[in-house]
Parts: C-alpha cells; structure tokens; sequence
C-alpha cells in the first residue's frame, strides 16, 4: 500500500539544521554554503558528500543549501520544484526557485542579505573553480569576507558514511576500442598544443575514459573515485588504497600509470617544480585543488582533452552501441508486453509505481552484457508524470489504475554503451486533452530529429526546433531538450547539451560521433506529465558549397505507442517519420524476441 510521503522526520531535519547552526555560531561564520557536490564536481554523488540532502531532506541531484543563523534555503532548478516543495513541506527550509540549472542566484542572495564584515564558509574541496570565483568577486564587491577551509558537516554529521571502496576494473575490447596508450598519447598531443608539460584532471567520466577503467563508486555512473596528473612520459592516478587489484595496477604500470593514494592529489600539486606549465579546467576542477598548485606553476586553463575525446564515439564504439540498443530495446519489449497484459487483467493484484522499477530492471539484467541501471527508473502516473525527476518509492508511489497516462524513463549501462529512454502509455482512456499534448510532444520530438545543420552549430541552439510546436500551442517545459550521454559512462556528459540555460559557446559545438538525447516534454501539475526521448548520434549527412552537414541516427529502439496520438494534428511527413521508425524497430528487433514480446513489438509497430 502506498502511503503519503514525508522524506524524513522533521525534527531531525531541524536538529541538524541546529547542530550546523551551532557549528556556525563558533566558528564564526554568518552564512553556511553546502553546493550538491564532491570534489570531482559529479551529478551524482557517494553518500560521503550528499550532505545538502542530508540537511535539508530535498533528495533531487541539483541545489544548493544555505544557512544563516535565522534563514535556511535550497536553490534549485524548475525540474524540481514540485519535488522541493513535497519534500521540504513543513520545515523551516525555503524553496527558492531558480530559472536555469547553470543560474547563480544563491550567489546574488548572500551578497544582499549579508553585510559588510560578515562571513560566509564553504568547503573548497567541493566547490567548483568558476563557481568559487563568481562567489569571491561577489562577496568582496560588498565587503563581505569568504572562508574555504571549513567542512562543518564533518562536525556535526556524527554517521556520515564512508568513502566507497568497491574495486575499480578494467574496460577490456572488444567494447573498449581504442588503448589506453592511444588515449594517453591523443592527451599529451593535446597537452603539447598548449605548451603544457603536466594536466591535471577530476572529472571521474574523464578519468574513467582515458585509463580504460570502470568502477562502482557512484550509483548509477560505473566510475570510481580519482583523480589523474598525466606527465609527459607517465602518468599518476590517485586512487583508493585496495581498489586496484595487482593484476590491473601490473597493466597500468605497463603503460606508465603509477598509483598513488587518493588524499595525496593535492600534495603532488603542491610538489610540480618551479616553472611548470600545468594544464587544467577551471569547469572541471575544484578550488581547493586549484588553490594546491604551487605558486611557481604557470597554469593554462582550458577545456579537458578529455571531454572533447570522449563525446566523439568512434565508429567501432558507435557499432556496440547499436549492438546495445538492440538488447535494450529487447528487453523493453519484454516489459512492456508483460506491462500491458497485467493492466488488462481484471483480477490483478494492484500494480504501483514501485513494481515498473523492479520489472524494467529485471528484464534489463536477463539481457548480455547488462551492468545496471543508467539512473534511478522515472515512473509516474498521471499527477506523478508532472515530477520531472520523480522517482516512485513505497512511501509515495501511485496505484496504477483508472484512466491516465504512465511515464516511464529509465536506462541501462551495457558494456558497449549507455542508454536513456523516455516513453508514455496509457492506461484506460486518456483525455482529448491529454492526447493533444502527447502527440504536441512528439511532434517536437520528430521536428528535432529530421533536422540537417551545418558541423560546428552550437548545441543549443537546436533547443527551439524541438520546443517550435509546444510553443505554438502556448505551451513549454522547464528542462533543456537534450543532454549528452557517454559510452558505458555518464548518462549525463558534455561538452554538448541541447538547452536554452547553457550559454552556445565554442565547446558545445556539434560534431560527428556525438550522442544526444532528444526529450521534448509537457507538464501539468497535478494532472499529468508526458516526455518522449530517444538517443540520436550525430553523423555527416551532406556536404556541399557551405561546407558540412549533421544530421542523427536515432539509435533508441522501442516502439512509440500511438494509441495516446491526435492523428488530426500530425502532418503527413511527421507520420512518415514515425511509419519509417517503427518499421526499423522491428526489422532491428524482431530478432531478439520471442512469444508474447513478439506478439507486442508487432503490433506496437504497425503503422498508422
């Protein structure tokens, strides 16, 4: 039985708010900043550093809390409103709502709710470099003093949970295409080209990529705590004591890795000789790290190799991962089937949200090469559909019954790849109201992934071709339209990502190899929440006097279900495209089922 969600006793969440305040009181400090962050800048975090959620009780992967001795807040972004409002319902702790996930306004907050000789703190261990200057000009512009060098949360945080220790292994072909000794070369060219003799890097996805090796330190993420300073000759990877088992730190060691323990990162820094020339991202590095780097190092700052190297999938990745999305798209078919013959069974035990979770993943694990889920399963019915990033647990899941629509997003780390996938069904009879917004939603998704335009077009631009048809309806969504995804790595990775709240700079140009989401969406809260993504890798279309032209290979393979759709307001070409995809995922998945998920990809993909 599902019950109503409270997501934890408010008199703990007072209590430690308190005991920080406590903590504050003698050490001085006005106001307390705890970002969502550890010291690699991650979306997800280990236990050990979601201390905003422990705090604060807002469990959503984007916020920042602040505390002062008579206010407590959380920023964040609209995908999470709602949520915020649910799970900080009752306590003493604001929701401030910011426009965009990359939006500075807690920084704008202290510099005007502060005064001058007052002290705000922050762990420069798990602030960003970008982030830590904006906040230092803007606090000293006021007279207002920064500190960095406290963790009050290692205080009063009396069980906070230990680093993890699960051992790091190694991404082996045929799925990792390219060695070890070629990446680390492709970075040391890179490194030449900026004059540097040294780059540092703590970004995990990097790290996990350049040194072909896996890990389990973060859900959903298969990377592990580290960070890398890559010399000319060697490299050294800091890691902790015990994950590197003799046989893989032998291989690294070939290839001149050494190991090191993970706490001593700072002190190499501190250690590189007097005229050195160290390469670094201030996106993607902390400021305490930064602050490590010994005073007679010249630094440059750019971009990491890294992240360009890593969003480019190679033909032979870009081949395991169509091998993946097969398998995926297979195992959804099995879901899916058994999904709808339980909705139409009468005598039925009640299906809740928590049950989508177990089943999609359990199809997934029957499927080769499976590792886990990419992230935790989205499954919201009707009003739960309009939670953005809502994620059903027993204590607040919705029975599965009556007329509606069902939200389903979820995803797979495979060996060969990494997958992300959003579709909507309906359960009884959806409203005309609820149909027109399905079939605007995937108008936009179509609209975005029939688009041509010319190599190099920053990333997000391409935000408004998707929205155009929600648009004309007076309609929006507040999340961006597309995100990259990584190579059995991140779900979310960079430098591109689809969205009118990153600013269209040099790095979010489009290239070949690239894979992007497209997830167009519409929500109404209370009522109901529709998304439809698939997973589209860029690739050379067309070449011609103004040079070359992207265009994407939808590379998701599950059918759309066109019983929710307005046929009256689809164009003939938009229901080609869609005809024209649903006869690819037959002819690709056919193969891989059997029985009643045959019986079901068939006729989900009849066209229409």
């Amino acid at each position: 039985m599902c019950t109503e969600f409270e997501p934890a006793p408010l008199s703990a969440i007072a209590s430690r708010l308190a005991q920080l305040r406590s903590a504050m009181a003698r050490a001085g400090i006005d106001a307390y900043v705890v970002p969502s962050s550890d010291p690699h800048l991650s979306e997800y975090l280990p236990g050990h550093w979601k201390g905003r959620e422990w705090l604060s009780g807002f469990t959503g992967s984007v916020g920042t809390f602040i505390a002062t001795a008579n206010f407590a807040g959380v920023w964040t972004d609209g995908r999470y409103w709602t949520q915020a409002e649910t799970e900080l319902a009752g306590s003493e702790i604001a929701l401030m709502k910011i426009p965009g996930a990359a939006s500075q306004l807690h920084v704008d907050w202290l510099a005007a709710n502060l005064a001058a000789g007052q002290t705000v703190a922050v762990d420069a261990r798990v602030l960003g470099l970008a982030g830590a200057r904006l906040l230092s000009d803007a606090l000293s512009a006021k007279g207002i003093m920064l500190r960095t060098d406290l963790d009050l949360l290692d205080e009063v945080w009396q069980e906070r949970p230990a680093l993890p220790a699960d051992p790091v292994f190694e991404h082996l072909p045929p799925y990792a295409t390219m060695s070890r000794l070629e990446k680390l070369a492709a970075t040391r060219a890179a490194m030449e080209h900026h004059g540097a003799g040294f780059h540092f890097i703590s970004t995990l996805d990097d790290i996990a990529y350049l040194f072909n090796l896996r890990g389990a330190d973060v859900s959903f993420n298969p990377v592990f705590l580290a960070h890398a300073l890559i010399g000319r000759a060697d490299a050294t990877l800091f890691v902790g004591e015990g994950k590197v088992s003799a046989e893989v730190r032998a291989r690294l060691e070939s290839d001149g890795v050494h190991l090191a323990p993970y706490a001593n990162a700072a002190t190499a820094l501190s250690a590189l000789p007097d005229g050195a020339t160290l390469l670094l991202d201030p996106r993607r590095v902390t400021a305490g790290m930064r602050a490590a780097v010994a005073q007679g190092v010249n630094v440059v700052e750019a971009i990491n190799p890294t992240t360009f190297a890593k969003s480019r999938k190679l033909d032979s990745e870009a081949v395991n991962v169509r091998a993946a999305m097969e398998q995926d798209g297979a195992a959804l078919c099995e879901f899916f089937s058994w999904l709808e013959a339980e909705l139409a069974n009468p005598g039925r035990a009640p299906l809740d949200e928590v049950a989508i979770d177990t089943h999609i993943t359990a199809a997934r694990s029957r499927r080769p090469n499976f590792i886990s889920p990419s992230f935790s399963t989205i499954a919201g019915f009707n009003s739960n559909g309009a939670i953005m990033h809502y994620r059903a647990a027993q204590e607040t899941c919705a029975t599965i019954e009556g007329d509606g629509l069902l939200l389903i997003d979820s995803g797979g780390q495979y060996l060969g790849g990494t997958t992300d996938i959003t579709r909507v069904i309906p359960v009884g009879t959806p409203s005309e109201a609820q149909k027109r917004d399905y079939t605007l939603v995937l108008k936009g998704l179509i609209n975005l992934s029939a688009t041509r335009f010319p190599r190099g077009t920053r990333s997000p631009m391409l935000d408004a071709i998707a929205r155009a048809p929600i648009w004309a309806a007076g309609i929006d969504y507040g999340h961006g339209t597309g995100h990259g995804v990584g190579y059995f790595l991140n779900v979310h990775e960079g430098p591109q990502t689809i969205s009118p709240a990153v600013p269209p700079d040099p790095h979010t140009a489009m290239e070949p190899g690239m894979i992007t989401s497209i997830e167009p969406g519409i929500y109404r809260p209370g009522r109901w929440g529709i998304r439809i993504e698939n997973l589209v890798l860029n690739q050379v279309v067309d070449s011609t006097e103004f040079g070359e032209y992207l265009g994407f290979e939808t590379l998701t393979l599950c059918p759309i279900d066109t019983r929710p759709l307005d046929r009256s307001l689809l164009r003939e070409d938009e229901v080609a495209w869609l005809n024209a995809y649903h006869a690819t995922v037959r002819a690709r998945l056919e193969q891989h089922v059997t029985g009643a998920a045959r019986d079901w990809l068939l006729k989900r993909t009849e066209a229409i």
